[in-house]
């Protein structure tokens, strides 16, 4: 089976995001398929593009990439973002269209990606299998980025259209696969594989970390890593910042590893209110390079701004990483990962919008070393359990062989009738 694999954000393990769509294309060419990746010019992509073509093709692993170079950044305004999906849009349609595909998956977000799935599948004639990592339209219009009537009315027509032009529909979480649900599409064509633990690349260790990037060796170390934008509502962990600082507490840091729209704000404001000596910003580094890192830190945070829809809309990346490296969690918003941390006693969950409640708990994993360690052990547990992307990535190619062997014996089918 030949896949067209539509992912504008696509990331190689030289990238500083998440790989997931790189694992599950390895998965699948292990399985004996080819893969062509479609992709865009992300800034963390990892990719080696050189400027000036429309399309550059190079290989990546086995995988076929055809990268549209049209430019992306997390920092761009949401106008600039979506003229950069749409040009994507167009020129990944056509791409898709001209492949000897036997199926066709796209990945979003953008809900935009949809468009060279459903498009490109209708002109091939092949089945259309769809991925949802975040709902779209519903988590712009819940955050009030997108207002304007007419937009969304034509980002949710767009996505009515795309679901019911799709033979499948994979979603990364038990919110997300009831959103599409409840846009009339069967519960039964719907399939939830989260986000995995990359478990052979991350792993717990006890040997210190002595790079001064990442403070002294004696600090208590929190870590975000990840987008810095309006929907990781990080002026939230500023606020425990504060109240830990008003107590006067010493060698604790707070690590920010990323980048994005609000950054500049988000450092701004730890200058102006003198928290520099408890936080420390950094730009992406490398997936392989952060497997380095993550497990010698002391928590990892689970950030998002306080919107219901996240609550079990969302599968971030960054709690798979942080339970595969053995390290305890501290979330701060309700929803699915908040009740399975609570349930597997792999971290904390605090109130949101609670900035007390949020530097108590800091200071309870400081001060409980011992306990603390047991909850990472019993995260990277859960990480083994029910998370490792390899068994995950192994579900994700049944899904597809499925549909593709499915629409072969309809189609096996409708020639033989026509032909009695």
């Amino acid at each position: 089976m030949h896949v067209a694999y539509v992912h504008q954000h696509f990331v190689s393990k030289k990238g500083a995001s998440g790989t997931r769509s790189y694992e599950m294309a390895q998965r699948l060419i292990a399985r004996g398929h080819r893969v062509t990746m479609i992709t865009g010019l992300a800034d963390l992509s990892g990719l080696d593009v050189q400027p000036g073509a429309r399309v550059a093709e190079q290989d990546v692993d086995g995988i076929r990439v055809l990268a549209v170079t049209e430019p992306y950044s997390q920092t761009m305004s949401f106008v600039r973002r979506a003229l950069a999906f749409g040009r994507f849009a167009r020129t990944a349609t056509e791409l898709v269209s001209g492949l000897d595909a036997d199926l066709v998956f796209a990945t979003s977000t953008p809900l935009t990606v949809g468009i060279p799935g459903m498009k490109g599948a209708r002109r091939l004639r092949v089945p259309f299998v769809f991925e949802v990592r975040d709902l779209w339209p519903e988590l712009p219009i819940a955050m009030g980025i997108v207002r304007n009537p007419l937009v969304k009315w034509y980002l949710t027509n767009l996505e009515r259209r795309i679901y019911r032009s799709a033979r499948h529909i994979i979603g990364l979480s038990p919110g997300i696969c009831d959103g599409i649900a409840r846009t009339g599409y069967p519960r039964e064509r719907i399939t939830m594989i989260p986000n995995g633990a990359d478990n052979d690349l991350f792993r717990p260790s006890d040997e210190p970390l002595d790079d001064p990037r990442f403070g002294d060796r004696a600090d208590f170390r929190l870590i975000f890593t990840g987008a810095h934008g309006m929907a990781n509502g990080l002026h939230a962990v500023l606020d425990a910042v504060e109240v830990i600082k008003r107590r006067g507490v010493k060698g604790v840091r707070f690590i920010f590893l990323g980048g994005g729209a609000e950054k500049e704000s988000l450092v701004r404001r730890s200058q102006e209110q003198g928290l520099g000596e408890l936080t420390t910003w950094l730009s992406h580094i490398p997936k392989l390079e952060l497997a380095r890192i993550l497990p010698r830190i002391n928590v990892g945070m689970m950030i998002l701004k306080n919107v219901p829809a996240f609550y079990y809309g969302t599968s971030p990346n960054k709690f798979f990483d942080y339970i595969a490296s053995g390290i305890p969690v501290l979330n701060n918003y309700p929803g699915w990962l908040a009740d399975m941390i609570r349930e597997r006693r792999c971290g904390l969950a605090v109130p949101p919008d609670n900035p007390e409640a949020f530097a108590d708990a800091v200071l309870w994993f400081r001060d409980h070393p011992d306990e603390a360690r047991e909850m990472g052990r019993r995260g990277r547990q859960l990480a083994e359990e029910q998370f490792d992307r390899g068994r995950l990535a192994g579900q994700f190619c049944e899904v597809l062989e499925r549909v593709h062997e499915q629409c072969g014996e309809h189609r096996a089918m409708t020639a033989a009738a026509a032909r009695s």
